[in-house]
């Protein structure tokens, strides 16, 4: 942490007045926001001064072809720590999430998701020009039958033997070398992100801006494109997915890449099958074996998409690997919860100032609690700039002592509400709280109940949505591992 407020002072001539942490994914590396009257910055402590070097090269290298990447600003001589320019915390995953949650895409959402795939484009084909692969990238400068192989023996191991499925492993080698041989010869190539998906695009200023690019090589087009429209939580729907997949093709073509659509599209359906089981074997490891819980909450969304490509025969080349992955997702702890009947309750924290959420699924029902009448951390200065998620809020509204029964009573009428809507099949029930600025009692409220009902009702789907943050977890139905 020093190391950071050094950077900071060096570039901005004074000391940083606030520094907190800002939360990350399944990286090692911490992120913090820093900040004086003048400046804010993130600052990022890495384990690994390769990666962290990495990235401050390609930022500068894309940055100079156009793309929207932070400005690293100031580093460690060491590469453990860097600087760089703060894109606030919306990320299009975040912009999405009332989509999600009612299975309706606005123009706004479709422009952004639009653009983004042309970004994509240039990012790979402007970003090719002129980088010295061997140079700037980490741990390899391309992507070839060795990365493939290490990624699938990834999810055999992490995901694959974790899931307790029987298979016989040299049979189901034959079938990876295949994989293998034919996606590090496809083409056409150029900067390969390695990790292109929607919560590594952040909106600033209505475009679309992209972070965690540490991993770029060089290699075939189709991955990105893969990793981002089969994301196994963004869940696009078969119409958004295949309009956003001609937009990306359209804008290939507008680089200068030749592209045959249908040769393109035969060639990435292995790269979306293997995206697929790459993915698994983070989940099976994140989730698994680290515990961790957002990780845990994606593989049944995975393996899902998962079936739908076996249903759609992405894997009929390759026959025992399909076998395979057949009875893989036939096993009980994988069985998919019903769509038709499954319960989606969404959660808001929100701004009475903003008004009071629409309900998306046209229901118009739920509850809303009022949270107004609870003592106001906001009031004080040292809880002000923090929300309902970090811990001095928390400590401050739950020793105070007034919102614990209130929460005890919103919760067993929302429980009585949710176990009445699954009995009678229903599928949507919202549930809102408000209050003054939608930063502190009402976020501490949502993020309370959305998790209360997860544990307690595993089978049904939250979807939390803090409006005024910009913030969104969807908790999906699980089935235990």
């Amino acid at each position: 942490m020093n190391i950071l407020k050094q950077l900071f002072l060096a570039y901005a001539g004074h000391e940083a007045s606030d520094i907190h942490p800002v939360a990350g994914a399944g990286s090692p590396r911490r992120y913090y926001r820093l900040s004086s009257p003048s400046v804010t910055l993130i600052g990022v402590l890495g384990e690994s001064p390769a990666e962290n070097r990495a990235f401050i090269a390609l930022s500068g290298h894309l940055s100079d072809k156009g793309i929207n990447v932070p400005e690293v600003v100031a580093a460690s001589d060491d590469g453990m720590a860097y600087l760089q320019t703060d894109l606030g915390d919306v990320s299009l995953y975040d912009r999405l999430a009332s989509c999600r949650a009612a299975d309706i895409y606005d123009s706004e959402a479709l422009s952004l998701l639009r653009e983004t795939m042309r970004q994509l484009a240039a990012i790979q084909i402007r970003g090719d020009k002129g980088l010295d692969y061997g140079k700037v990238c980490y741990p390899v400068s391309r992507f070839d039958e060795r990365s493939v192989m290490f990624d699938l023996n990834y999810f055999k191991y992490c995901f694959l033997k974790a899931s307790g499925a029987e298979f016989d492993e040299n049979r189901l080698q034959d079938d990876f070398e295949t994989i293998s041989e034919e996606l590090s010869l496809a083409g056409p190539t150029g900067f390969m992100y390695r990790d292109f998906q929607s919560r590594n695009v952040m909106i600033k200023d209505g475009k679309p801006w992209f972070i965690d690019f540490q991993g770029g090589r060089r290699g075939p087009v189709h991955y990105d494109a893969a990793s981002f429209l089969w994301q196994a939580r963004a869940r696009y729907p078969d119409e958004v997915r295949e309009s956003l997949l001609d937009e990306y093709v359209a804008a290939l073509r507008a680089e200068g890449v030749d592209v045959d659509s249908t040769a393109f599209r035969r060639d990435l359906e292995r790269f979306v099958l293997f995206r697929t089981l790459q993915v698994l074997g983070t989940y099976g490891f994140r989730g698994y074996y680290e515990r961790k819980s957002l990780f845990l909450q994606s593989i049944n969304l995975a393996v899902e998409n998962l079936r739908q490509l076996l249903r759609a025969g992405v894997a009929d080349e390759y026959p025992y690997l399909k076998d395979t992955l057949a009875k893989m997702t036939a096993l009980q702890r994988f069985s998919p919860s019903p769509t038709r009947n499954t319960l989606r309750v969404t959660v808001y924290s929100f701004s009475y100032r903003t008004g009071i959420p629409d309900d998306g699924s046209g229901n118009g029902g739920g509850f809303v609690f009022d949270c107004r009448a609870i003592h106001n951390p906001g009031r004080y200065a040292q809880y002000a700039p923090l929300t309902g998620l970090d811990g001095p809020v928390i400590r401050f509204l739950e020793e105070n002592g007034e919102i614990l029964p209130f929460l005890e009573h919103a919760f067993a009428l929302t429980d009585a509400a949710v176990e009445k809507y699954t009995g009678r099949g229903f599928t949507h029930l919202q549930v809102a709280f408000g209050c003054t600025g939608g930063r502190h009692r009402s976020v501490y409220s949502a993020q309370r109940l959305a998790v209360h009902l997860h544990e307690k009702y595993p089978a049904i789907e939250v979807c939390l949505i803090h409006r005024e943050q910009n913030i969104s977890t969807t908790f999906s139905p699980q089935t235990a591992p």
